[in-house]
């Protein structure tokens, strides 16, 4: 499985260092909570080839230019309007060529093979003022890792552009479905943000559910029926090794979620008709019970400090969001709306708690402020579920099932201003999904 370890792949420092950049004219978009935002024309032409590597060329370009438009912050400017080819990526840029298409954003970038090595180097540019947006940067790699440095650069682009973090250069770990409807089999896969490079962590003898990477990205947390009952299994990534986490007779462990350090983790343990949460050191097995209530309480999550942890519980008559100490202690209901609130998931930034809302017959993604302010729906429909985030807390992807026997479970992702929905190509029924931390 080497698409986990880490790839060989360096900042040539003699190149420049793009974010480092000294501060020049700002190439900007305005923040993603600044109403509707017009999209920025950008033109992505094929990058150079400096030898061996027409078709990486043509294909890094290709995946940069989507990742970008992907966000629905910028649209692409097809080639058959550019007035200008970009024949040497020394050459010096035509800047009223790209201005009269209304180009503000023009990326350039070559590319050189040889041997198991590629040279991957870019370039950004503002064509209103004509000046190079920081210097360039650019990866060395194997011909295999070429997806990944075109998330790279499409990374860099974006987060000069936005001010925000990157998300390009990640992984989704995810439920892939098989067979009818009423006799799901279900595997975990694991795919690029985008859909692409998957591959299969387990088969479909027994029923898994709910992945989660850990903090460093080396470990997934998952729930398998596999002895019959649910109960919490760990994975190392690289070599595909799993263990049980302490599996308690009499009872059914679910709904993982690694703490910020990756050393603990928080879940769900039912035993006698009462589920509460719990907490387990993964170095020890040591447990402790967090919450003692006669209600349902599951899908623990950690705040990124650590010192939080978000849940829903049915305690008041309905699924509701609370917040606790992360030793325990006594809760505090965050959620204030109509309906039924579930899975909450804490940004990495901190900042929002993003959940499922059940509301008149129908679901919804939702994000809040983590005191239960400012809440604001991002989707609608059937049966939408399970929000995980993208490492820059400005992107959620999420589980949508279509009504019927006929339906089908599939993602969808959703910027936090509900402007940009789409859904992520796989090869299959799909649910479930857990974004990765950015690659090392």
């Amino acid at each position: 499985m080497t698409y986990f370890k880490s790839v060989t792949m360096a900042l040539l420092l003699g190149f420049g260092g793009f974010i480092a950049a000294p501060a020049q004219a700002e190439l900007t978009l305005p923040p993603f909570t600044d109403g509707v935002i017009e999209p920025m024309p950008i033109a992505v032409p094929d990058f150079i080839d400096e030898g061996g590597a027409s078709d990486l060329a043509r294909n890094i370009a290709a995946v940069v230019a989507q990742d970008l438009a992907g966000t629905g912050l910028f649209a692409n400017t097809p080639k058959e309007a550019y007035i200008s080819n970009i024949t040497s990526f020394d050459a010096p840029v035509s800047y009223p060529d790209w201005s009269a298409i209304n180009v503000q954003a023009l990326i350039t970038g070559a590319v050189q093979a040889g041997g198991d090595r590629i040279v991957v180097k870019f370039r950004l540019f503002d064509v209103a003022s004509g000046q190079q947006q920081g210097d360039g940067l650019q990866f060395a790699g194997t011909p295999q890792s070429w997806r990944r440095m075109a998330h790279k650069v499409a990374d860099a682009v974006y987060s000069r552009i936005t001010g925000e973090g990157p998300y390009f250069d990640s992984r989704v770990v995810f439920v892939a479905e098989s067979g009818p409807k009423n006799q799901r089999q279900k595997r975990l896969g694991v795919m690029d943000y985008d859909g692409a490079n998957v591959a299969y962590l387990t088969d479909s003898s027994s029923i898994v559910l709910a992945p989660r990477f850990s903090p460093s990205g080396d470990r997934i947390l998952y729930t398998s029926y596999a002895s019959g009952f649910p109960a919490i299994y760990l994975m190392d990534v690289a070599s595909l090794q799993t263990r049980n986490l302490g599996e308690l007779p009499g009872t059914m462990t679910f709904a993982p979620r690694f703490s910020p350090d990756g050393q603990s983790v928080v879940f769900s343990l039912e035993q006698g008709g009462n589920t509460d949460i719990y907490s387990m050191d993964i170095g020890s097995g040591q447990m402790r019970q967090l919450t003692n209530a006669p209600s349902i309480e599951t899908s623990p999550c950690f705040s990124p400090d650590g010192s939080q942890i978000v849940f829903e519980s049915d305690r008041s008559g309905t699924q509701q969001i609370y917040l606790m100490s992360a030793s325990g202690g006594e809760p505090v209901r965050i959620s204030n709306g109509k309906g039924r609130y579930s899975t909450p998931v804490w940004s990495p930034r901190g900042d929002m708690v993003a959940f499922t809302k059940q509301n008149e017959g129908r679901f919804h993604i939702g994000v809040m402020k983590t005191d239960g302010s400012e809440e604001r729906l991002l989707s609608a429909s059937f049966l939408d579920e399970g929000p995980t985030w993208a490492p820059n807390g400005r992107v959620i992807m999420f589980t949508r099932e279509g009504a019927g026997a006929g339906g089908q479970a599939g993602l969808m992702s959703v910027d936090i201003t509900g402007r940009n929905l789409k859904s992520i190509k796989t090869d299959g029924p799909a649910s479930d999904p857990a974004w990765s931390p950015l690659l090392p």
